[in-house]
């Protein structure tokens, strides 16, 4: 590591402690050259987890925003907060395990994790979500999905069922 004071190259470590939570690691250094001592910090640089929109730019994966869709979801359903928060935590560790190679996951993919999951904790709320994710225009598109969903629920025994 440069040196502050003179610019050499030449140093030594003379103590190193971690810090934050093993987030990072502080070190006195001590210049060969010079006899200046300074400290450094050494941290993970991690790529960023990025999510594809369909139009092909790029943004951070933003947890909060996947909750706010998911609330906006199961707003007015009888669904603890706590399952809300479970449940984003749950795609979270998903998304990360389905992009892990890319460090990144496309809407598409992610829309279908939020879909797979809510279609198991409340079928309006999954209808909900897919109005908006799969761009519902029509009366029929709606129905198409009810049947969807009753046709899946006929074979699995769970017809028409919902939390209530």
């Amino acid at each position: 590591m440069r040196c502050p004071y003179c610019a050499s190259l030449d140093d030594k470590v003379i103590e190193s402690r971690t810090m934050v939570n093993g987030e990072s690691i502080r070190r006195r250094r001590e210049c060969l050259s010079c006899g200046y001592r300074f400290t450094s910090y050494e941290r993970i640089d991690e790529k960023p987890f990025m999510v594809v929109k369909r139009d092909g730019r790029r943004q951070p994966f933003d947890a909060t925003k996947l909750e706010k869709g998911i609330d906006r979801a199961l707003e007015k359903r009888p669904v603890p907060t706590l399952l809300v928060e479970q449940l984003t935590n749950s795609i979270e560790d998903d998304a990360i395990k389905l992009g892990k190679e890319a460090h990144e996951i496309t809407t598409a993919q992610l829309g279908e994790l939020v879909l797979e999951k809510l279609y198991s904790i409340d079928k309006v709320a999954y209808i909900r979500f897919a109005s908006v994710y799969r761009h519902f225009e029509t009366v029929e598109e709606f129905i198409t999905e009810v049947k969807n969903i009753e046709n899946r629920g006929a074979e699995t025994g769970t017809k028409g069922k919902t939390n209530e």
